[in-house]
């Protein structure tokens, strides 16, 4: 890790990774402050998780790395499958129906922008 930049890792967020990449993608190369302003108005569940983890990684870099947050972007956002927790539902003649309730590893990453001249 770079020395203008922070991280935040979320650990096991109770959704399918496919759904969390939809939200993570969409703050991709964002500045922070547009970042959350977006995570806070997005429709999907999992986005207030997402908003969470990148306050968390805004604190982390003006805390730890004395980084600047007005200059701060979102460098990268990347999703990981966890664990899949097996479930069944009783379904006719004896069957079984599988239910699978997956579960998402997040990161976040932000950068501090160089200064344009």
């Amino acid at each position: 890790m770079a020395d203008n930049e922070a991280r935040a890792h979320s650990a096991s967020i109770r959704t399918s990774p496919q759904k969390l990449n939809l939200v993570a993608a969409s703050i991709r190369g964002m500045g922070v402050e547009q970042a959350l302003a977006s995570l806070t108005f997005n429709t999907r569940r999992v986005s207030n998780d997402v908003r969470k983890v990148l306050q968390s990684a805004i604190a982390n870099a003006e805390n730890n790395h004395q980084l600047d947050v007005d200059r701060l972007v979102v460098a990268e956002a990347f999703v990981g499958k966890a664990m899949v927790m097996k479930r069944w539902r009783a379904r006719a003649r004896g069957r079984t129906g599988k239910i699978l309730k997956p579960f998402s590893n997040l990161t976040i990453v932000v950068r501090e922008r160089e200064e344009s001249k």
